[in-house]
């Protein structure tokens, strides 16, 4: 800072009556309260030129008083802060006025800011505003220095975005007062509360929430209503209606696998990341997870298990991104350590050594304790953190973890006032909006980008060390779903997903051929080390490797070549996903080498293993950046694009059809059925940006023009279906399957909304190859048959048809539907017959079902 003062890139500057200080396009207010300091220098000498007679007199007084009172109105701390606010504005606007009909005093103020701005040919002419800037409320500094010291907290370790405290009445209903307004109106008809978790008490945010909308709504419809009564009235809904709370509320709270939403928060669920997590893992083959573990533990023998991976880079996260949190946090734990007797001992120091390492090893994002007292879920997940941090660090004392313990679970002291008490509890609070952010940031923003063993598993809210979901389970899930959370989003894409749910579509496929990818990679591998930059000493980042390398790499030595083994295969696994369908040209070829070079440029860097966005090392960058246009060249890597291009169209032959089942899982499962922009056709984007890319939004609306009409017309849907199949490159197969079912949800809301979720038997041959339920409402029924891991299922990667020849005997067995249901193919139009069996059910040849189309959904009545 010292180095940008002195340089006199910052400019004192006034205008509209307001002093600031501007560094290029960024504007720093100066405090009303020091506006003084400007104005009083060279006062005597302004005073000493001027005649007591003239009129310049009249304006030198007026200029006196202006200074005077602004330095008593803000130096006033009886004003509210309004008041403070509005006298300022005034007296602002004066200042204004009297610069303007006085050159006098114009001129005087342009001198003033002049020395103020110094000369860089004298360092010490820089005083004066080195002191002013010393004065205000905030402290302009270096941006790496932040992590470190910066003393409020930020959305992540994004400086310039500042939290606030939502826990405030005030400031909710500052913040709330247009979005209520618009709900009050009925111009928005719901919300999606991101990141919860980084409030104080989401709990009692989301019931301030709720009450706040049926105020809204009553304003706007001139009903007196009390905020007493909001509250009943809210709680009456959320009993006696079917559809829960009154106004929907969905929240991206991410779930650990297993973890349970609160069941007492005022919402309708999830944002879905893990109905995601859950319906992209049933198409990943659990039993061949050794065989791709083998393979990336030979590949990749430097990275970790996942649980260790993530426990290092969350403490990383804290040391060099969330250390000031880390630091104010052990601050006020420490004052705590002080008022109780069998603590005092602790130092600061060792606090949030402590601190650290529970943080580390908390399983979920967060714990949910507040002054309604401590779930009994909090306290497994707080001891399990603390058990974790006891084995971890054998030579610390354990006290010391037990007193972190009994602080966030607000266990009593004897030694604590009622003061302590809260001050408990604040730290609690404080305690938990950290743990989140650090598992945001050290898991998804870090492990999820070294730990590549099969990437499809590194989503948000996923888990790479459960691979796969059982079909048994995955009911049960939705089974819970529909009977506690029947409204919360099902999506399979979102702005924040790692990768479109067609990438891992393909990606998903590579669990079921690990040998034949094991022999790709090895080969791809031989032939592309060539296109490898050999890196020396310094060319590795020595820079980098100084500073940060030791701590954040994989590796104990640095890479002597770019991109290094674990890099390398992730770029092909990204490759086989986000490759584009049919032929391309050189325009194609050139925009997805851009693609792919930006998208490897964010992984690296988010790795913070050879990189960072802190500390970016532009030899390592630069060297992926060209393995990446020369493997991707033609008339450079003919060898490895021939085999690869070979292999990736089989993998996304039976990706295609994965994409088609997950789909259909999606809109038919428990859960309000989430399209993310443009992937009603196929959509093969990475992470951001590239998933922010333009949607052709007028070619979805020609093709499902064209779709609507072909389908309804009288002609042969056998003969259109066929040529859907043959030519599923172009999409509209997936439109069709999207259009047709949300159709049939227009139609009979209630099946999918209110409808009753009932898991299906699968017998026979190919059983473990097919995912099947029931919806029920009333009358109706809709049957779903999804199926799964094409690649053994249809190995010749050409075929589409999936009927007697691939499912043999196997069967659908649904409980509970009458002999006289008649079902009919959504897709297919064509009636399918049934079998009751023993139980009282009926029995439904899965080759008759899934003849003439990929996936199967049936309706009856």
């Amino acid at each position: 800072s010292a180095q940008v003062l002195e340089s006199g890139e910052l400019k004192v500057t006034f205008e509209n009556g307001a002093f600031a200080v501007n560094y290029y396009d960024r504007r720093f207010p100066i405090s009303p309260r020091s506006y003084p300091r400007v104005l009083a220098h060279r006062i005597a000498e302004l005073e000493s030129q001027l005649d007591p007679a003239g009129d310049d007199w009249r304006d030198y007084q007026d200029l006196i008083t202006l200074a005077d009172d602004l330095l008593e109105r803000c130096e006033t701390g009886s004003l509210q802060v309004e008041e403070r606010h509005a006298n300022t504005a005034a007296l602002k606007k004066g200042l204004a006025k009297l610069a303007a009909r006085s050159d006098t005093i114009r001129r005087f103020i342009e001198q003033n800011v002049a020395l103020f701005n110094g000369n860089t040919a004298d360092p010490t002419s820089f005083d004066l505003l080195d002191d002013l800037l010393g004065v205000q409320c905030y402290r302009l500094a270096y941006w790496r220095v932040a992590p470190d010291e910066i003393n409020y907290r930020r959305f992540f370790d994004i400086n310039d975005l500042a939290a606030i405290s939502m826990e405030r009445p005030e400031v909710f209903r500052a913040t709330h007062e247009l979005i209520l307004r618009w709900l009050g109106q009925g111009q928005l008809q719901g919300l999606r509360i991101d990141h919860p978790d980084g409030l104080y008490d989401p709990k009692q945010y989301l019931l301030r929430l709720q009450r706040a909308y049926l105020l809204a709504v009553a304003k706007a419809e001139d009903i007196s209503l009390s905020e007493e009564h909001a509250a009943v009235i809210a709680e009456q809904i959320a009993h006696d209606e079917h559809t829960g709370w009154p106004l929907y509320v969905v929240v991206e709270k991410i779930l650990a696998h297993g973890e349970p939403l609160p069941d007492d928060w005022a919402v309708h669920g999830t944002s879905g990341y893990d109905f995601l997590d859950m319906a992209s893992a049933l198409f990943v083959r659990p039993e061949r997870e050794p065989a791709l573990t083998r393979l990336y533990q030979e590949r990749v023998p430097t990275v970790p298990p996942f649980r260790d991976l993530a426990y290092q880079k969350k403490r990383l996260i804290l040391d060099i991104a969330l250390a000031s949190e880390l630091h104010m946090l052990a601050h006020r734990l420490d004052r705590l350590a002080q008022r109780d007797r069998p603590s005092r001992d602790f130092t600061q120091t060792g606090l949030r050594d402590a601190l650290r390492e529970v943080i580390a090893c908390f399983p979920v994002y967060r714990s949910y304790v507040s002054a309604e007292g401590v779930r009994e879920d909090d306290c497994k997940y707080v001891n399990e953190a603390i058990e974790q941090a006891i084995t971890r660090n054998p030579a610390t004392e354990p006290s010391i973890f037990h007193f972190i313990r009994d602080r966030v679970l607000q266990r009593p002291s004897r030694f604590f006032t009622e003061a302590d008490r809260a001050a408990q509890l604040e730290f609690a609070g404080r305690f938990q909006q950290l743990t989140a952010p650090v598992t945001a940031k050290g898991i998804e923003d870090t492990a999820f980008y070294l730990y590549n063993r099969l990437i499809s598993l590194n989503e948000v809210g996923g888990d790479p060390d459960h691979f796969g979901v059982p079909p048994a389970e995955l009911h049960d899930y939705l089974r819970e779903r529909q009977a506690k959370w029947p409204y919360a989003l099902s999506p399979l894409s979102t702005h924040d997903t790692k990768r479109s749910e067609d990438v891992r579509a393909r990606i998903n496929v590579l669990s079921e051929i690990p040998q034949e990818w094991a022999s790709r990679v090895a080969n791809w591998s031989r032939v592309n080390a060539p296109h490898k930059t050999r890196l020396a000493g310094n060319d590795c980042g020595a820079g980098f490797q100084a500073c940060t390398y030791r701590i954040v790499s994989l590796h104990h030595n640095a890479p002597s070549a770019a991109p290094d083994a674990n890099d390398e295969y992730l770029l092909y696994q990204t490759l086989v996903g986000a490759w584009p369908l049919g032929p391309i040209d050189d325009a194609g070829r050139a925009a997805f080498t851009e693609r792919i070079q930006a998208y490897m440029e964010k992984a690296i860097r988010e790795a913070k293993a050879h990189t960072s966005w802190t500390r970016p090392n532009p030899q390592y960058e630069g060297a992926v950046k060209d393995f990446v246009a020369r493997i991707l060249d033609p008339t450079v890597a003919a060898e490895f694009l021939a085999d690869f291009i070979s292999f990736q169209r089989r993998v996304s032959h039976w990706g295609l059809l994965n994409s088609l089942s997950q789909t259909l899982l999606r809109l038919t499962a428990p859960g309000a059925p989430d399209t993310y922009q443009g992937t009603e056709l196929w959509d093969f984007s990475l992470v951001d940006p590239d998933n922010r890319r333009t949607v052709d939004y007028a070619l979805r609306r020609k093709l499902l023009a064209d779709v609507q009409s072909r389908f309804n017309s009288d002609a042969d849907r056998a003969t259109f279906l066929s040529e859907l199949l043959d030519s599923k490159d172009d999409g509209r197969i997936k439109l069709l399957l999207t259009w047709r079912v949300l159709s049939l949800r227009r139609q009979k809301p209630g099946l999918f909304t209110a409808g009753e979720y009932i898991s299906a038997q699968v017998t026979g041959s190919r059983a473990d190859h097919i995912f099947a339920f029931a919806r029920r409402h009333g009358d109706d029924w809709a049957i779903v048959i999804v199926p799964r891991f094409f690649a053994t299922l249809v190995p010749d990667a050409c075929s589409t048809s999936l009927g007697a020849r691939v499912w043999g005997d196997t069967r659908v067995t649904v409980p509970g539907i009458r002999r006289a249901t008649r079902l009919t193919h959504l897709f297919t139009a064509m009636p399918i017959e049934s079998d009751p069996d023993n139980a009282g059910g009926q029995s439904i040849r899965v080759a008759d079902a899934l003849d003439a189309f990929p996936v199967g959904l049936l309706t009856g009545d």
